[in-house]
């Protein structure tokens, strides 16, 4: 899979959602066909997210280890990796090292 780099024509919310203390900053962007997304970056941490829609998570730089909920196992994402989340559930990730930065494609 290749990196998204860029959007053009898109609107951005230009305050930050700042979630975990700061562990995790990220800006909304709405796409010309209204499509939502925000883009962002994590921190060294580890974390629990909560999805109400489906969710993919795509890695523009860094890397992490994913656990999604009811399974055991963690596996882990790099740039031009994405994984699948789905809605009403939740997922733990961890960053170590350089930080994770990402696109969530909602929905």
């Amino acid at each position: 899979m290749n990196v998204t780099e860029k959007f053009d024509g898109v609107a951005v919310t230009t305050k930050a959602n700042v979630y975990f203390d700061g562990n995790c900053v990220s800006h909304s962007i709405v796409l010309a066909d209204g499509t939502k997304k925000s883009v962002g970056v994590i921190l060294p941490s580890s974390l629990t997210f909560n999805t109400g829609a489906p969710e993919i998570m795509e890695g523009v730089a860094g890397s992490c280890r994913v656990r999604l909920k009811g399974e055991s196992a963690w596996k882990t994402y790099g740039a031009g990796e994405s994984f699948d989340v789905p809605g009403n559930s939740s997922f733990d990730i961890e960053v170590t090292g350089e930080p994770y930065h990402y696109i969530c494609h909602f929905g």
